[in-house]
């Protein structure tokens, strides 16, 4: 049995020997492909794996027909937009993600985002704090309930919009139920983003929404580029210059941005939501214990694709 770590972006060197150890413990072969340049070499890589770990690394419907043995793919982490699921589902090889592995360094990420671009970069401009700030959390889930813990601690008042939970459920999980998306973004004085990139959610966010925040509001983004109507949001920004964005996936417009609107604006050089050296660790682990699982016992828990 063979497992490809397929990883552009290489895990830490802890984490390679810890995924190493737990795969071929349990017999299987380990082969390394890091720093890649094109798929191509993706593809000739994992023509006889049997299993691939990855991180961003996108696995396109070439890279899965390529792949004739191939039968899981795990992506270290919780978004997996970057594999086609219905190429993956045609050839019946099984997509799983890890949820939770990340969650606590991308919550991590939102806060620090808000304090940061609130007091102004850290430049000698006069700031303001979040105590008492109204923070909508869109999406509750594994990184949403954090970042609604940790603000909860900084004396925020938190509200989450989540079509997947209940009333009941929210109110358990510490944050005021919203019901509609244009109330959460009305009433937010943050609102921290963290939906998937789904046909249904691409370009969702943008120039109705925003317009709508509250004065002085900061919109912060550590879930998928793709989610946001960058034009819109322009246009909101150019109309309101007491509004803010912060993200750690850079917009395709962001040169334009800086010039225009300055420090009300900041965007990390690239996805850093998982970029710690605890969330590299549990994430891949956590992706080789479930290939062993899903070869010895056949458990799909973390299946995405169908």
């Amino acid at each position: 049995m063979k497992v490809l770590v397929a990883t552009q972006k290489p895990f830490a060197a802890v984490a390679v020997k810890g995924i190493r150890e737990i795969l071929e413990n349990a017999g299987y072969e380990v082969v390394l492909l890091e720093k890649y340049a094109s798929e191509a070499e993706l593809i000739s890589a994992c023509a006889d794996a049997d299993a691939m770990i990855i991180r961003s690394d996108k696995v396109t419907p070439e890279v899965i027909e390529a792949a004739g043995k191939l039968k899981i793919v795990v992506r270290a982490g919780a978004g997996y937009d970057n594999v086609d699921l219905e190429a993956a589902s045609r050839k019946g090889v099984v997509v799983m993600n890890t949820p939770g592995q990340n969650s606590n360094a991308v919550a991590e990420l939102a806060i620090a985002m808000m304090i940061f671009i609130s007091r102004t970069q850290f430049t000698p401009a006069t700031g303001s704090e979040v105590k008492g700030k109204r923070l909508g959390v869109q999406a509750y889930g594994n990184v949403g309930r954090l970042v609604g813990e940790k603000a909860k601690a900084l004396g925020m008042e938190i509200s989450a919009l989540d079509p997947f939970l209940t009333d009941e459920q929210i109110l358990a999980a510490g944050a005021q139920p919203v019901h509609s998306v244009e109330e959460l973004y009305s009433s937010s004085d943050f609102l921290s983003i963290h939906i998937p990139a789904l046909p249904s959610t691409i370009k969702s966010i943008g120039y109705d929404l925003v317009s709508r925040m509250p004065k002085g509001a900061v919109l912060v983004n550590t879930a998928r580029k793709e989610v946001i109507d960058e034009e819109g949001l322009m246009k909101a920004l150019e109309e309101r210059p007491d509004l803010k964005y912060v993200t750690d996936v850079m917009p395709d417009n962001y040169a334009a941005m800086q010039e225009k609107f300055g420090l009300r604006v900041f965007a990390t050089p690239k996805k850093m939501g998982a970029q710690t050296a605890e969330a590299n660790i549990n994430a891949g682990l956590a992706a080789a214990r479930q290939i062993v699982d899903f070869f010895t016992t056949g458990n799909r828990k973390f299946q995405v694709n169908k």
